[in-house]
C-alpha cells in the first residue's frame, strides 16, 4: 500500500504540473479537440474495446461496460499522455509544432458481486488552446481558442451467463469553451471582435452487451456492440460582436456592442454506435476489429450554425502474452499490444472553394504492460504504456496537415479489497 500511495503521489504530482492539453489547428471548431476514451491499454489497440473482455481480472472496461466478465479485483490506475504535433502547410511552406503533457484517466473500479461489477473514471473530454494570426500590410486577424470539457463516468456491468453480459454507463460532460476572431485594418484604432462563449452541462448514457463462446481447445470468439445515446442536457452559448481596443494586452477600453446573442442547443454531444467482433486464445493472444459510427450535428460557431457531417472509424489490434507462467524471463510476462485505426472525420472544409475535404486521421499503436515485481496472472499491478504515431488533415486547399506522435503512460493497481473475511 505505501508503495501505491508514493507512487500515485508522484504521478499525479507530475502530471499536474504539467497540465497543458494541446490541439490541432482544426479545433477551432465545434468542442475542440477530443481526448474522449484514452485509457493506456485501448490505446495500445488501436481504439478496439467494444469487443475486448481482458482475459486478465485486474482491468475494467470503461468504453464497453458490458465487457467485464473476468473482472474481479479492486483497481485503481492513473494515466497521463505527452502529445507531439507537428503542422505543415502550402501556404509560404509554413511549418510550426505544440507539445503538451495532462493527466487523462484516473479511475476506481471493484467487483460488488460475482456477477456485478461497476467504476467509475474521471477523463478530458474535448479541449480547445490555439491561436493564429494572420497579417498583411492593410489588414490582421487574430483566432484564439481556450477551455476544456471534462467527462465523469460510472459504469455497471453484469455478467447474465457464461456467453451473455450487459452494462450501461453514465457520462456527465461538463465544461466552458471560448473562441474569438479579432480584425483591424491599417489606420484603424479600434478592434472588430466576434466572441462565443459556450458552458456545457449534459449527460448521455451508453449501453452495451458482449457474447463471448469458449471453444473447447480454449480458443474464443467475442463480439460487443454499444450505442451512445445523445446528450440530455444544455450548451448555453453568448454570441457577442463589438468594438474595442486594448489598455494592455488583455484590458479592453470603450468597448461598444454590435450584436448579442444568447442560443441554447440540445444537440452538442452526438449519438454514437459501435460494434466489434474479436478471436483469440486464453491467457495467450486477441485479435479484434471495430467500426465506430458517429452521427453528425450542427453547433453554433463565432454566432453562426456550423454543420458536422457523419463519422466513421475502423480500428483493428490486439495483445499477445508470452508466457506468464514464466518468472525465469521477465519479458516473458510482459503483455505486448498492435493496433491501427482509420478515422473519417466529421470536419469537412474549403477554405478556397471549390470541394470540401474531410478531414480524416490515421495511425499505427503499439504498447505493453510491464507487471511489478510480485505480480502474478491473478494479481496483475502494471505500469502501462501505449505510444500512437500517425497523421491527420491534408495540405490541400491550404488547409494543414498534422502529424503527431503520442505517449502515454499509466499505473494500475490491483488488490482484493472489500473482502469478507472468514474463519474456520
Amino acid at each position: 500500500m505505501k508503495k501505491v500511495i508514493v507512487l500515485s503521489a508522484f504521478f499525479m504530482g507530475y502530471f499536474a504540473n504539467a497540465q497543458n492539453i494541446g490541439n490541432s489547428p482544426y479545433a477551432i471548431y465545434g468542442i475542440g479537440d477530443r481526448k474522449y476514451e484514452n485509457a493506456v491499454d485501448i490505446s495500445g489497440m488501436g481504439g478496439i474495446s467494444t469487443a475486448f473482455v481482458n482475459d486478465f481480472n485486474n482491468r475494467f472496461n470503461f468504453q464497453n461496460p458490458a465487457g467485464n466478465q473476468n473482472f474481479g479485483m479492486t483497481s485503481f490506475t492513473l494515466e497521463g499522455t505527452n502529445e507531439n504535433n507537428y503542422f505543415s502547410s502550402n501556404n509560404q511552406s509554413s511549418k510550426s509544432e505544440k507539445h503538451s503533457t495532462y493527466l487523462s484517466n484516473i479511475s476506481f473500479s471493484f467487483p460488488i458481486s460475482k456477477r456485478v461489477k461497476f467504476g467509475v473514471n474521471y477523463q478530458p473530454y474535448s479541449s480547445k488552446s490555439y491561436e493564429f494570426l494572420n497579417a498583411s500590410d492593410s489588414f490582421a486577424s487574430r483566432f484564439q481558442g481556450s477551455g476544456a470539457l471534462s467527462s465523469l463516468q460510472g459504469a455497471l456491468s453484469y455478467h447474465i451467463n457464461s456467453h451473455f453480459s450487459l452494462g450501461i454507463k453514465t457520462n456527465y460532460i461538463f465544461g466552458k469553451l471560448t473562441d474569438l476572431e479579432e480584425v483591424t485594418s491599417k489606420n484603424v484604432n479600434l478592434i472588430n471582435g466576434y466572441e462565443t462563449n459556450t458552458k456545457v452541462k449534459n449527460f448521455n448514457f451508453t449501453g452495451g452487451f458482449v457474447f463471448q463462446h469458449k471453444f473447447k481447445n480454449d480458443k474464443k470468439i467475442t463480439l460487443g456492440a454499444t450505442y451512445t445515446f445523445g446528450g440530455n442536457g444544455e450548451a448555453n452559448t453568448d454570441y457577442k460582436n463589438s468594438t474595442y481596443y486594448y489598455l494592455d494586452e488583455e484590458t479592453k477600453e470603450n468597448e461598444t456592442l454590435i450584436d448579442y446573442k444568447k442560443t441554447i442547443s440540445k444537440n452538442l454531444i452526438p449519438e454514437e454506435f459501435s460494434v466489434g467482433v474479436g478471436y483469440g486464445k486464453d491467457a495467450k493472444w486477441y485479435v479484434s476489429t471495430q467500426f465506430d459510427y458517429r452521427r453528425g450535428q450542427e453547433i453554433q460557431f463565432l454566432g453562426k450554425p456550423f454543420p458536422y457531417q457523419d463519422a466513421y472509424k475502423v480500428s483493428m489490434g490486439g495483445w499477445w502474452l508470452p508466457d506468464y507462467n514464466n518468472f525465469r524471463n521477465y519479458f516473458s510476462r510482459v503483455i505486448y499490444r498492435f493496433g491501427a485505426y482509420y478515422e473519417k472525420g466529421g470536419l469537412s472544409l474549403n477554405p478556397v472553394g471549390g470541394i470540401a475535404k474531410s478531414i480524416n486521421e490515421f495511425a499505427v499503436t503499439a504498447g505493453a504492460s510491464f507487471p511489478f515485481e510480485n505480480s502474478n496472472i491473478n494479481k496483475m499491478s502494471s505500469l502501462d504504456i501505449a505510444i500512437e504515431v500517425g497523421k491527420r488533415g491534408t495540405t490541400q486547399n491550404n488547409l494543414i496537415n498534422q502529424s503527431f506522435f503520442n505517449l502515454k503512460v499509466g499505473l494500475n493497481f490491483s488488490d482484493l479489497w472489500f473482502r469478507k473475511v472468514e474463519f474456520d
